[in-house]
Parts: C-alpha cells; sequence; structure tokens
C-alpha cells in the first residue's frame, strides 16, 4: 500500500531526513511530486506536535523539549547531529510561535513547511483558533517576521547535498527503487547485510563472494563440502560417508515462499513512541537507522517472510517460519518483494529482483499481494483513479507470463485478494490518534480529512468520512478480487499450479475477539491504515490452514528428519 508518512519519518529527526524520504516514496510517483508540499506539511506539524507536547509532559520550555528529542535520537545516520543543527537553525522561530498559543497547523504554515495551492482549501489537523485563520496566521508571520522570500531552504534540508554523501546516496537509492540489496558483493541479489534490501528481505547469503552460493538454489553435489543453499546443512556423515544435505533433503520437496506485495505485505510500521511524547526515553528510538534503512518496513517481522519471532507476544508464525519448521531444508529460502507503494500496474522493476532459476534452483510458493494500491490513492476524486478490472486483468496476466519463465517446475503460485478496507472507517474514526491523546485533541476522523486536505492520504476511498465513497471503493475492491479468482480458475501454466485465496479480515477479527481484543487493535496506530503485526500473523495463520486444508500439496511434505537436523546442526547457521 502506498504511504503518506514521507514526511512523517522526518518528524523525529525534524524534517531533515530527504534521503530516506525520497528514497521510500511510492515508487511509481513522477520525481516532481517525491517529498511533495503535503508531505513535508504533514511532518513539519508532526514535528511541532512532538515538540511542544514534550514540553507539556515534563513541564519545560520549548528550548529544553527539543534538546531533549534530539537527545534521544541515535548517532547513527547523523541523526543527533542533524537534530541539533535544525534546532539552531528553526528553534528560535518556534519557540516565538509555541509561545505565543500559536499550534502546530499555524507554525507550519507561518515558517513555510505548509503551503496551500492556490484555491486550494486550507489543510489542518487540529481545531481552528478562536479567531480567524487569516488574523492568526497574519499574527505569527508578523512574530517571526517571515521576509517575502522563503526563510528556510530546503536544499540545506538533504543530507545528501553534502559533497562526501552525494554518491552513497545515490546508491542506496538505486539499490531501494530496484529492491536489490545494496550491499552484495558477488551481484547474485542475496546479501549478507540485514537493512537496504538485504537479509531483513530475502535470504542470508552465507558466502557473498561465490555468486553460485545462495538461499534457494539445489545442492551442489549434495553440499558435501560447503554449503551451496545456505540451508546450514552440509558436509558428510562419518558413519556412513553419505552427505548430510541427500540424507536429510532427498525427497523431500525442499521450497522456497517468495511475496510480490505492497507496504502491507513489506511490514509497513511507525512505533507510536516516535511520536507519543508521554512515552518517549533513549530506547524509543533504538530501532530508527535499522528502520529506516528499510524504508520503515519491517519485513523480517511480516506475516509472509518474518523471521523472527513476534514482538507481541502471538504464538502464531509467518508463512516461512511455517514452510521451515514443515521443513528445516528450506531454512532461509525466502525473498520479500513487497514495495511501499506497489501495485498491479507497477510491479514491473520489483517483479525484476526475483531470484529464481528454473534449473538450478527449488521449486517456490509465490504469493501475489495486491492487496490496496489498485483501488487506494490519494486523489481529491479517487473513483477514476482505482484500476480497471480490464487493466488488472492484463497486468496480472503480465506478471503470470514472467513468473512462468523464471520459477522452476512444481512451483505454485496463489493469488490472494483484495480486503473490504471499511473496517478502518467504522474501528477507528472516533478514536484518538497517538498525537490526540494527550490532551484529547485529534481523532482519526481529523487526521483522515488532513491527509485527504492535503491529497496524500494513503486511501482517500476508505479513509472518508464519504459513506458512498467507501461503498464504491469497496465495490471495485470486490470486482478485483473476483478477476483474481477467474483468472485462478481459468489460466494454466506448465511450470506451475495457480491458486486464489480471500482475504478474510472479518475472520481474523473474530479470532482476535475471541481472545478478548478489539478491532481497532489491529491496525497499525500511527498511520490508521495498515494491518499491524499481530493482524500481519493472524492472517498468515489463517492462510496457512486454508492451504493446508484444500491444497496440501502446494506446501510439500512434513519432513522426518526434522529432529536429525536440529540435533546435528542447531540452529543452521540462525537468520
Amino acid at each position: 500500500m502506498k504511504s503518506p508518512w514521507r514526511g512523517l519519518w522526518a518528524a523525529p529527526v525534524l524534517l531533515l531526513l530527504t534521503l530516506h524520504a525520497s528514497a521510500s516514496a511510492a515508487y511509481d510517483d513522477p520525481p516532481s511530486t517525491r517529498v511533495s508540499k503535503g508531505h513535508t506539511c504533514v511532518g513539519c506539524v508532526i514535528a511541532v506536535s512532538v515538540i511542544e507536547q514534550l514540553a507539556q509532559v515534563h513541564n519545560s520550555t520549548v528550548q529544553a523539549s527539543m534538546e531533549r528529542l534530539c537527545s534521544f535520537l541515535p548517532e547513527k545516520l547523523f541523526l543527533k547531529d542533524t537534530c541539533y543543527l535544525v534546532i539552531r537553525t528553526l528553534g528560535p522561530d518556534i519557540i516565538k510561535l509555541l509561545d505565543a498559543d500559536m499550534n502546530a497547523d499555524v507554525v507550519c504554515h507561518a515558517l513555510e513547511f505548509c503551503q496551500p495551492e492556490p484555491g486550494q482549501a486550507l489543510c489542518h489537523l487540529y481545531p481552528l483558533p478562536k479567531e480567524t485563520w487569516e488574523f492568526t496566521l497574519e499574527k505569527a508571520r508578523q512574530i517571526v517576521k517571515k521576509p517575502r522570500t522563503p526563510k528556510y531552504s530546503r536544499s540545506s534540508s538533504d543530507i545528501c547535498s553534502l559533497p562526501f554523501l552525494t554518491k552513497i546516496c545515490q546508491e542506496i537509492k538505486s539499490s531501494i527503487e530496484n529492491s536489490v540489496p545494496f550491499r552484495d558483493v558477488d551481484s547474485d541479489k542475496y546479501s549478507a547485510f540485514p537493512t537496504l534490501r538485504g537479509y531483513h528481505w530475502r535470504g542470508r547469503d552465507c558466502n557473498d563472494s561465490n555468486e553460485r552460493t545462495y538461499p534457494g538454489r539445489r545442492p551442489d553435489n549434495w553440499d558435501a563440502h560447503q554449503d551451496s543453499n545456505c540451508n546450514g546443512i552440509w558436509g558428510i556423515d562419518p558413519k556412513d560417508g553419505i552427505p548430510y544435505e541427500k540424507k536429510f533433503c532427498e525427497g523431500s520437496q525442499p521450497r522456497g515462499i517468495i511475496l510480490l506485495g505492497d507496504s502491507a505485505g513489506a511490514h509497513f510500521h511507525i512505533p507510536p513512541e516516535w511520536i507519543t511524547a508521554s512515552q518517549m526515553s533513549l530506547k524509543s528510538f533504538f530501532s530508527l537507522p535499522e528502520a529506516l534503512t528499510d524504508e520503515l518496513d519491517w519485513p523480517q517481522l511480516s506475516g509472509v517472510t518474518g523471521f523472527l519471532n513476534s514482538t507481541r507476544g502471538i504464538k502464531e508464525n509467518s508463512l516461512y517460519l511455517h514452510l521451515w519448521k514443515r521443513n528445516r531444508c528450506n531454512h532461509r529460502d525466502y525473498q520479500n518483494l513487497s514495495k511501499n507503494g506497489a501495485s498491479s500496474q507497477n510491479l514491473q522493476t520489483v517483479i525484476k529482483s526475483l531470484s529464481r532459476h528454473p534449473l538450478w534452483d527449488q521449486p517456490a510458493i509465490v504469493i501475489y499481494a495486491m492487496i490496496g494500491n489498485d483501488v487506494c490513492n490519494g486523489k481529491t476524486d479517487p473513483v477514476p483513479e482505482m484500476t480497471t478490472p480490464e487493466q488488472f486483468y492484463s497486468k496480472v496476466r503480465e506478471t503470470l507470463e514472467y513468473l512462468h519463465s523464471h520459477l522452476p517446475n512444481g512451483s505454485h503460485v496463489i493469488l490472494y485478494g483484495l480486503p473490504d478496507g471499511t473496517f478502518l472507517w467504522d474501528n477507528l474514526h472516533s478514536r484518538y490518534h497517538p498525537l490526540g491523546q494527550l490532551n484529547a485533541d485529534v481523532t482519526y476522523e481529523q487526521l483522515y480529512s488532513f491527509l485527504s486536505c492535503l491529497q496524500v492520504s494513503p486511501c482517500h476511498g476508505w479513509m472518508s468520512s464519504n459513506r458512498t465513497l467507501r461503498t464504491l471503493t469497496s465495490e471495485r475492491a470486490k470486482e478485483l478480487s473476483h478477476m483474481l479468482k477467474k483468472i485462478a480458475a481459468s489460466e494454466k501454466f506448465p511450470n506451475f499450479d495457480l491458486f486464489y485465496v480471500d482475504f478474510d479480515f472479518q475472520e481474523i477479527t473474530k479470532e482476535w475477539q475471541k481472545r478478548g481484543g478489539q478491532p481497532w487493535q489491529l491496525i497499525e496506530p500511527v498511520d490508521g491504515f495498515h494491518p499491524n503485526e499481530v493482524a500481519s500473523l493472524l492472517l498468515a495463520d489463517s492462510f496457512w490452514d486454508k492451504v493446508q486444508r484444500q491444497w496440501p500439496e502446494v506446501l510439500g511434505k512434513e519432513n522426518p528428519f526434522n529432529p536429525q537436523i536440529e540435533q546435528v546442526f542447531g540452529d543452521q547457521g540462525g537468520h
């Protein structure tokens, strides 16, 4: 799904993370729209809100709250130094405006981080001032003595403008845009480095100097002398002279799992403590550098390719972990080819990063999960921008043809339907957003309205007070799901079988309620849009159960040698 939070992830570092913002921009957007005025406005309003609330929580001055925020940030990626640089530049004016009881909307308009287009409606997150907006804004401008020319150079906020960072910024952006690892010595599309499309996204390379060694390949000479497929099983059993890979994996039907997804599949997540003043501490931003270099996605915790235990303490596993527990020969064989902003219409770049050779590699289970962006956009009138069933059919068919030419024989492709996103409005609109909890002044309805006004909403069709628009969006999603179901029933490919599975959010909501939970607890609290970690794992568990019940051949056999593999190889080298 497409994310509006390119400006928001600049909030913790006060709008100076243009490198990361531009790299994570929905990659189908034209360059002129990347880090748009709308995203800059969102980032500013969030940042100023955090500063103001930190002062309130700690009963401190605005100056002290800005310094407190900077002190929480890590040294990595120049975050702390950059933050202090910004408060020296913008701090004096922010202090003046907040001391004059101006809210974050007014501050960001006065400092020109929010610049409405001619004729555009006034976009605001907080309730309007008691005095007229024009009077309040003019008063704010007088306080900071705004000159006729912009006071703050936007170009100076781009850390990539620094000469010693220009080249590496270009390389990082290229890596992210092409969905391939930034650090990949042997160019086999696998890496020994976690982020920047490394092994958080696809299995860790156990030998990054050999392009014929990577997860998912068929073992070379049964891996008698080296681990060519990185599953941690190699060598010869001294008792009988048989290679362990042959003894434990031959005939076990090894297979990998590959996800073609959007930001939901990548598990887009902004920890609420990043913007919640009452929860901020030195520990809050520990994961910020890693998250930024993963485009604010957390694939290592996703419902499809996650390999870490849940941070929420639930028992469900990702689909990859299900496959690994079923057959330990599948160790590290996962690829998360998801992209923030991906849809059926722009999948070409992502799918080219697929690593699967029809002869050298094991079969794979490919999950096609474009669950949002074909119906979701931030336009004022989103319906004309939605993918039509005819366009959808054409692009899905194109993707399947590409998979046919790259997947080994015996693979499986599962088409995942689109959700009915009306649950977003129904369960969240009247609740307070994390920014509104301290003073009970920002609901999700206000957030949705603010993002839609700026035309940066991830899904104006569902995140809208307009019931008719929400219904139209759901109807189009249903049409596209029906098209996927039709394709699965009618299309045939020699290298893989084709299946369809519904995206049944109601089912996991009922399961969650049985455990004492509430539906709103399944949605990311900061963006009010994406399924959170719990929802992703519940969906994965439901998905696994359906496939195991209806098409068990897709999952392969349960390996009877799993206990012996664990006994000999332990954690198989970890992940």
